[in-house]
């Protein structure tokens, strides 16, 4: 029996569903839990009370940390690997560098979000931008009224309307806009682009059996989009594929928690 553990959510509940169904059919029997949070999750798998956790990057980074013995990134999405941040701005804006963000207004996404958090802050920091002292308003998705539940989103609009200078954004978000038809090729411009690195993970215990390891590596990998429920599953988790997991990309995760104090 292998137990998976992840976050409360639709999405979530559909995918682990569905994994069970399709691990089932491969005879692997799969038991899930879902937790009220990333911290609970962890919790739970550094004692051992599940064998793998759907993690995000910063909860990755927590339990390679926290824990005593090896972990393994099993396997990932196919839009996990390089993940990307941008800040962005008007077409027509005179920024053309972040150095020309001194004075301007900025819009973070969620504080919690890696890519539109996180990171965005760690970098501005990186690059010589205090945001506090060099910006004329920063603000993180939490301190403005929103009717968009969605904190990328959020961004892309207050940046469009003028209500801020620029934003901080993923690559993704940018690409499931313009998908949607919310996005317009020539509407926003990229002034910065920041290193890939790994987003989301699914961890493995590293005392997991060998042979058990690679029937589910094996299980994950073989989940199609072609399939009826290998498509549910993917839709679910807004890819195609799930890939074999790598071990590197979670560096610049890690050393931002690190500076901005979260581990």
């Amino acid at each position: 029996m292998v137990r998976l553990g992840g976050v409360a959510s639709t999405s979530h509940m559909t995918v682990f569903q569905g994994l069970e169904e399709l691990f089932s059919a491969r005879g692997i029997q799969m038991d899930w839990v879902l937790y009220s949070d990333y911290d609970a999750m962890i919790d739970a798998f550094v004692s051992g009370d599940i064998d793998l956790a759907w993690n995000g990057p910063l909860g990755y980074v927590k339990i390679k940390r926290l824990i005593s013995r090896p972990c393994s990134v099993i396997a990932m999405r196919d839009v996990d690997i390089n993940f990307m941040t941008h800040f962005i701005t008007r077409h027509d804006s005179d920024i053309s560098t972040v150095e020309d963000l001194k004075g301007k207004s900025f819009a973070f996404g969620r504080r919690s979000s890696e890519q539109a958090g996180l990171l965005p802050l760690h970098f501005l920091k990186e690059l010589g931008i205090n945001p506090k002292e060099d910006l004329s308003l920063a603000t993180f998705y939490e301190e403005r009224e929103s009717q968009t539940r969605s904190d990328e989103r959020d961004v892309v609009e207050r940046v469009l309307s003028g209500e801020y200078d620029a934003g901080s954004v993923s690559q993704r978000a940018l690409e499931v806009m313009a998908g949607e038809g919310l996005l317009h090729p020539g509407q926003v411009r990229i002034f910065w682009t920041s290193p890939g690195y790994s987003h989301c993970c699914f961890t493995a215990q590293g005392d997991m059996d060998q042979s058990l390891y690679r029937e589910v590596e094996q299980a994950f990998l073989a989940v199609d989009y072609d399939h009826p429920l290998g498509k549910t599953v993917l839709d679910a988790e807004g890819c195609t594929s799930f890939v074999p997991g790598v071990t590197e990309g979670w560096e610049i995760i890690e050393q931002a928690a690190v500076a901005e104090g979260l581990v």
